[in-house]
């Protein structure tokens, strides 16, 4: 019969302990859609005979890699990169955050079992002998040591829950690490086709500052023999002051980037000393990957952390509720007394106490009640949080996609300016060289052409930092590497 009740006693706390109140958290699936743009997407971009001109071709279906950045086959932008990983301290600050919250869940996971401590004392007393009727006062000496045991049993779910609540929170940190690790590489990357693009600029308007002041000396020699007035060397001066004014704009967001680069490698701007970046030092990937769409929500690390966040805010509902609830704690102990330390071993000394309560909230002023509700809010914000990522990173994808198309369009579009101003240049030349035109108009010729290439270094530039950005957009192949995880992390990486 005691093997009975025992049984019986095991198969309750089993069936109490497997309840857990509270939604169960179930992922949401993801959009239903098979396309990231309204309409036809081409399958591949127009191209330009021009340096970073080439067709782009959209491979639907293919998975990125996780070093994305190197398919621009820049070994400077490769080193930076890797030294922006070892160093940025944002990125450690997102490894530190992981750590944290790792070593709350594990933390949290002791509370599955009992608590025990161990206690011992001595008591040296005097008491009066008045309570017992007798004149004389005595002395004792009281020797006790005890295990105390005490565990609070999970009828209800509540420490399952909180458990599984801090479980998401570090599943959060995990792609919350992710997702500084892709905006840390893309922005480098974006950084580097920015710094590029402004070194082209800047040497082309100061070609076209050149050409300018061989203008404004003609211009100059031309009114003092009267063939020209005093209003053309006005304008001209104007001319060149304008072109010299854009070039502080060009100086400063130049030395901006440059500063960028260094933060992001942890450096001070004094102490930053990277090789200059040249756009045309810069491959454009040519074959880029379409994820489908069904897939996107795995790949974004930002999404991820949504949908833990949600997970996390699902669990703290069942941890209010459970709250509500009666709470049932086991208490034990185990010990000896006796007033010589040499007796606290023998039979006669043993003492043991067990003990069981049930605590029932019953009046909190409306505490629980209300915490409860105010869960179940933080809940559905989180679903809302979620969904509205969802719809910010499809809409990402497709701004990168548009644009690269509309970008190979403009660069072809510059390209071809490019190519008439410099033809145009070409015949200017000739003429003036067979005395039929004069000098200013060949130097309006050449401001023309520089000032065509610039507009074409601009549009490469857009297309190259569009790249990254679809790259970017797409969740950058995280899921390829477990760099970014801190190293006593790398064996939570997860896999799509």
């Amino acid at each position: 019969m005691r093997a009975g009740l025992l049984a019986t006693s095991g198969l309750l706390c089993f069936a109490l302990a497997s309840c857990a109140v509270g939604p169960n958290y179930h992922e949401p699936s993801a959009p239903r859609t098979d396309s990231f743009v309204h309409g036809h997407l081409p399958d591949s971009t127009a191209s330009a005979p021009v340096a970073g001109g080439e067709a782009q071709h959209f491979e639907a279906g293919r998975d990125l890699p996780g070093d994305w950045w190197t398919l621009f086959r820049s070994a400077e932008l490769d080193d930076l990169i890797r030294t922006a990983l070892a160093r940025n301290p944002t990125l450690e600050a997102a490894q530190a955050a992981l750590r944290e919250a790792n070593e709350n869940l594990a933390a949290a996971r002791g509370s599955y079992l009992p608590a025990l401590s161990g206690s011992a004392g001595a008591t040296r007393q005097r008491v009066s002998g008045a309570a017992f009727g007798s004149p004389q006062s005595f002395m004792y000496t009281l020797n006790n040591a005890s295990v105390n045991v005490s565990y609070t049993l999970d009828a209800f779910g509540g420490v399952r829950r909180q458990v599984e609540a801090l479980r998401a929170q570090a599943e959060y940190q995990r792609f919350s690490l992710e997702g500084a690790y892709l905006t840390l590489t893309a922005n480098i990357v974006t950084a580097a086709i920015a710094e590029g693009s402004l070194h082209a600029q800047i040497e082309a308007t100061r070609k076209i500052a050149a050409a300018q002041r061989e203008e404004l000396v003609i211009l100059r020699h031309r009114v003092a023999d009267g063939a020209a007035t005093r209003a053309d060397l006005l304008q001209q001066q104007a001319l060149l002051a304008a072109t010299l004014a854009s070039l502080p704009p060009l100086d400063a967001s130049l030395a901006r980037e440059r500063n960028l680069l260094a933060t992001y490698t942890g450096s001070l701007p004094a102490d930053f000393a990277a090789r200059d970046f040249d756009l045309d030092r810069l491959a454009l990937p040519v074959d880029l990957p379409v994820s489908l769409p069904s897939r996107l929500v795995e790949q974004r690390p930002d999404v991820r952390a949504y949908a833990a966040l949600l997970h996390s805010a699902t669990a703290e509902v069942g941890v209010a509720t459970a709250d509500l609830l009666p709470k049932l704690t086991l208490t034990g102990s185990y010990g000896a007394q006796a007033p010589r330390f040499a007796d606290l071993f023998s039979p006669a000394a043993t003492v043991w106490s067990l003990a069981g309560s049930v605590a029932q909230p019953l009046f909190e002023g409306g505490r629980l009640l209300h915490a409860r509700r105010a869960a179940v809010a933080a809940a559905q914000q989180a679903a809302a949080n979620y969904r509205a990522t969802v719809l910010d990173a499809f809409a990402e994808v497709s701004d990168a996609l548009l644009a690269l198309e509309a970008d190979a369009r403009s660069v072809a579009a510059e390209a071809s300016a490019e190519r008439a101003a410099a033809d145009s240049l070409t015949l200017v030349r000739a003429q003036y060289a067979s005395g039929a035109v004069n000098r200013p108009q060949v130097l309006l010729a050449e401001q023309s052409e520089q000032s065509a290439a610039i507009a074409l270094v601009k549009a490469r530039a857009q297309r190259y930092a569009d790249t990254a950005a679809l790259y970017q957009a797409l969740g950058g192949g995280w899921w390829h590497r477990d760099d970014a995880q801190d190293p006593s992390q790398t064996s939570h990486k997860g896999h799509l």
